[in-house]
């Protein structure tokens, strides 16, 4: 068995994770967090519009914004566990 080589790695800033997200995202995660929807990370795949993932406050559910601001609740976002 081989010794763990990843390093944990610091949580990024609220800032950096909202850095480009288009103004209809940004109004829709500003209403989630008053829900206390929090904005855990940011996909950004090559040649793709970012994907921000939110969290409700247990942790248990996440949903996707989409680039218009709606929120995909069942989206095709593979977590790892």
């Amino acid at each position: 068995m081989q010794k763990e080589r990843r390093r944990p790695q610091a949580a990024p800033e609220p800032a950096q994770l909202k850095d480009g997200l288009t103004p209809a995202q940004l109004s829709t995660l500003k209403t989630m967090e008053q829900f206390h929807w929090e904005l855990r990370f940011v996909r950004r795949p090559l040649f793709q519009a970012p994907m921000p993932v939110l969290f409700d406050r247990g942790g248990t559910r996440y949903v996707v914004l989409q680039p218009d601001g709606s929120i995909d609740e069942s989206p095709a976002v593979r977590l790892r566990g």
